[in-house]
C-alpha cells in the first residue's frame, strides 16, 4: 500500500523527535532544523533565530542527495512526495 504525503511527514516527524500531527501540514522551522540535525546539515547557529524555511528544506535536500549544492531560491516549495521518500529513508538508515 502507498503511503500518504501526512504519514511520510509523520514518519520523518518521530524519528527527529517531534510529535506526530493529525491535520494535514508542512514541517515548522523547529521541525526543519531537527530534521536537519538528523541528515547531518549544520545550518548557521550563531544567531537566535533559525534561517528561513527554503534554507532549512534546501539544505536538507542537499544532505539526502537530492540536489548537488544548498540554493534556497529553487528550494522554496514545499517537500514533493518523492522527497519525503528519500528524506524517510534516509532517516531509516540512520
Amino acid at each position: 500500500m502507498s503511503r500518504t504525503v501526512d504519514d511520510l511527514r509523520n514518519e520523518i516527524r518521530l524519528a527527529v523527535g517531534r510529535y506526530e500531527r493529525t491535520e494535514s501540514t508542512a514541517f515548522t522551522k523547529e521541525a526543519l532544523a531537527a530534521i536537519c540535525e538528523a541528515v547531518g546539515y549544520d545550518y548557521d547557529r550563531n544567531t537566535n533565530r533559525l534561517p528561513p524555511k527554503s534554507q532549512l528544506r534546501a539544505g536538507i535536500r542537499w544532505a539526502i542527495g537530492e540536489k548537488d549544492e544548498v540554493d534556497p531560491e529553487r528550494a522554496g516549495h514545499p517537500f514533493r512526495k518523492a522527497e519525503l521518500e528519500s528524506l524517510a529513508t534516509a532517516l531509516r538508515d540512520e
